[in-house]
C-alpha cells in the first residue's frame, strides 16, 4: 500500500515579476543633498550569518552575494566616504561547496514549474581553497552568536568535530583567527550586526527534536554583550537586528497540516482500507479514554497528517493490553501500540516543515526495514511503514505547539537582549521581527509591489523558506538606511537613496553561470 502523494498545493506558478518605476522610491532629480551624519563610512563591515552573507535559495553563490544588504548597503555608503567593501566570493553560480572534492553542501535551489529542485551540477567552490581574509563581509552562514567570538571558527582541522565552519575556513586570515578578530583587524569606522537567527532557527527547523538545541540564555547574552563591545571599543558606530519569529517564514507555513486529499486518485483508493485498518485502533483509543488520537481519513475533504507527538502521554503498554484483548496476537498488538502510543492527527497549530513535502505519503524505508528484520511480511510492513499516514511523521517534521512557545519565548528573551545592547551603546537598531512578521499577514509595499512572505509568489523569501531573496535584501537594506538616517542623522531616505526593491530579482534563471 505504498504510495505517494501529488499534491496539488504545491504545485506553484513562477510569477515573472516586473521591476517598478517609482519614482517617489528613487527620484532621479534630487533636492536634497545626501549627507552622512555623525556616522563614518570609511570603512563598513559586517557581521551576521547566512542572511549576512547573502545566502539565498539554500546556497552561497555569487549573484546572491552582490545582492546582499551589506553589499547594497556598501554602494549607498560610498555615496558619502564609504571605502571599498570586500566578500568572500564563491567561484560561481552553482552554489554549495566541496570539502576534499566531496559535497558537503548542494547547489541551489531553482523552480523547476511545481516546486524547488536543486540545480543540476557540481559544486566547485572547494573549503579547502582557502580564500584568506578579513573581509568587510563577515557573514558566515550557519554561524551562532557564541561562534563569532570562537577561536578556531576557521580551522580545516576542526570540522570533523564541528569545532569549525566551513564557509570561515575558507575566509578566515588564519586557522586560529575567530570572526570578530578578522572584523576587528579592518578598524571599522561602521558596522551592521544581525547575528541570533541561528541561535533559534536550528532548533525550530529540526522540529525541535534535540538535535540542535537552542542557545542557553546565559551564552547568549555574553556573546551579545562581548560582540557589541568589541565592536564599539574603538569608536565604530553601527545598526543591529533583532530575531525574526521564524514559526511565520515559508519553511514553517507552505506545507498544511491536511495536505491529504481525496482528489488524488493514489490516495483516494486507500481510504477505505486505512479506516478499516484503523478501526480497531481507534476502538481501543476510545475505551483507553482518548479518542482525540483516532485516525480517520475523509473521503470528502483534505485530512490530516498523522505525526507523532512527544507531548502526549505514552499509552503503549496499556494499548498493547487492549487490542490483545480485543483478540489480536502479540506480535501485532505489541507493533501497533509501538507505533501508534504516543501519536495523533496533526491540527491546525501544528506547523509542518518545508522539507516534509518530500517525504510524506513515501514509504519509511529505514521503519519498514526494522519491520521486515522482525519478521513482518514486506506487503504488511510497507502498509504499516506509510510516512504520515499510517506511520506518524517523526519529531523533526513537525514543530508542536509546545516547541513553537520554546521558540517564541526564547525569540522574545534574546530579542531583549539586542535591543538593550542597542541602546546602551547609541547603536541604530532594525526591528527585524515585526518586518518579517508584517511580510506574513498584510505584506509590505514598495513603489507598486507589495511583499510578502508567500512562498515563489510572494517575492521576499527564497525557495528554501527561510533565507530572503535578494529583492528582500533591498527591504533590508532600506530599513538599515531609515534606522542609520534616526541614530546618526543621515538622510538617505529623505536624498531618495533608498533602493528600489523591484530592481532586484525574486529568483535565479537555473542557467545563470
Amino acid at each position: 500500500m505504498s504510495f505517494k502523494l501529488k499534491y496539488t498545493w504545491l504545485l506553484l506558478f513562477l510569477f515573472a515579476f516586473v521591476a517598478c518605476d517609482d519614482d517617489d522610491d528613487n527620484p532621479s532629480d534630487k533636492k536634497v543633498a545626501l549627507v552622512p551624519g555623525s556616522a563614518d563610512f570609511n570603512t563598513y563591515v559586517s557581521l551576521g550569518n547566512s542572511l549576512t552573507a547573502g545566502f539565498t535559495d539554500n546556497a552561497l553563490f555569487i549573484a546572491a552575494q552582490n545582492n546582499s544588504f551589506p553589499n547594497i548597503l556598501a554602494e549607498k555608503f560610498a555615496l558619502v566616504g564609504g571605502g571599498e567593501f570586500t566578500q568572500p566570493l564563491t567561484n560561481d553560480n552553482v552554489g554549495g561547496l566541496l570539502l576534499g572534492g566531496n559535497v558537503i553542501s548542494n547547489p541551489r535551489l531553482f523552480f523547476n514549474g511545481s516546486g524547488p529542485q536543486v540545480l543540476p551540477g557540481t559544486p566547485t567552490t572547494e573549503v579547502s581553497n582557502i580564500q584568506a581574509g578579513p573581509y568587510n563581509n563577515m557573514g558566515v552562514p550557519g554561524a551562532k552568536s557564541f561562534h563569532l567570538l570562537a577561536p578556531g571558527y576557521g580551522n580545516i582541522a576542526g570540522l570533523q568535530q564541528g569545532l569549525a565552519n566551513p564557509y570561515f575556513v575558507r575566509m578566515a586570515s588564519n586557522p586560529n583567527t575567530s570572526v570578530i578578530a578578522d572584523a576587528m583587524a579592518l578598524n571599522p569606522t561602521f558596522f551592521t550586526l544581525w547575528v541570533g537567527n541561528n541561535d533559534v532557527l536550528g532548533y525550530a527547523t529540526t522540529g525541535g527534536d534535540g538535535s540542535n538545541p537552542i542557545t542557553d540564555d546565559a551564552t547568549f547574552n555574553g556573546s551579545i554583550s562581548a560582540i557589541v563591545t568589541t565592536l564599539t571599543s574603538q569608536g565604530a558606530k553601527g545598526v543591529m537586528a533583532n530575531i525574526p519569529d521564524v514559526t511565520t517564514i515559508p519553511f514553517f507555513t507552505t506545507v498544511p497540516y491536511n495536505p491529504l486529499s481525496p482528489s488524488n486518485p493514489d490516495f483516494a483508493a486507500q481510504i477505505p482500507l486505512l479506516n478499516q485498518t484503523f478501526a480497531q485502533l481507534n476502538q481501543a483509543f476510545a475505551f483507553l479514554g482518548v479518542p482525540e488520537r483516532s485516525v480517520v481519513y475523509s473521503e470528502t475533504q483534505a485530512s490530516p497528517v498523522l505525526i507523532y507527538d512527544e507531548s502526549l502521554t505514552d499509552i503503549s503498554a496499556q494499548l498493547m493490553q487492549v487490542l490483545m484483548a480485543g483478540g489480536l496476537d502479540q506480535q501485532t498488538a505489541f507493533l501497533l501500540s509501538s507505533q501508534f502510543g504516543q501519536s495523533r492527527q496533526a491540527n491546525q497549530n501544528d506547523l509542518l516543515s518545508l522539507p516534509s513535502s518530500s517525504i510524506i505519503a513515501t514509504v519509511n524505508t529505514q521503519y519498514f526495514q526494522q519491520l521486515v528484520g522482525l519478521g513482518v511480511p514486506a506487503q504488511q510492513a510497507g502498509q504499516l511503514a506509510v510516512n504520515g499516514v499510517t506511520y506518524p511523521l517523526r519529531d523533526n517534521w513537525v514543530l508542536i505547539p509546545s516547541e513553537q512557545e520554546e521558540v517564541k519565548n526564547a525569540t522574545d528573551r534574546f530579542n531583549n537582549v539586542i535591543k538593550s545592547a542597542a541602546d546602551n551603546a547609541g547603536l541604530a537598531f532594525v526591528d527585524a521581527n515585526t518586518l518579517l512578521k508584517q511580510l506574513s499577514t498584510s505584506g509590505i509595499e514598495s513603489g507598486n509591489y507589495i511583499l510578502t512572505s508567500d512562498l515563489v509568489r510572494g517575492g521576499a523569501f527564497s525557495l528554501d523558506g527561510v533565507h530572503l531573496t535578494a529583492r528582500g535584501y533591498g527591504l533590508v537594506a532600506n530599513e538599515m538606511m531609515k534606522a542609520i538616517d534616526k541614530t546618526y542623522g543621515s538622510n538617505f531616505e529623505e536624498a531618495g537613496e533608498l533602493v528600489d526593491v523591484g530592481e532586484y530579482p525574486t529568483n535565479y534563471n537555473p542557467a545563470l553561470q
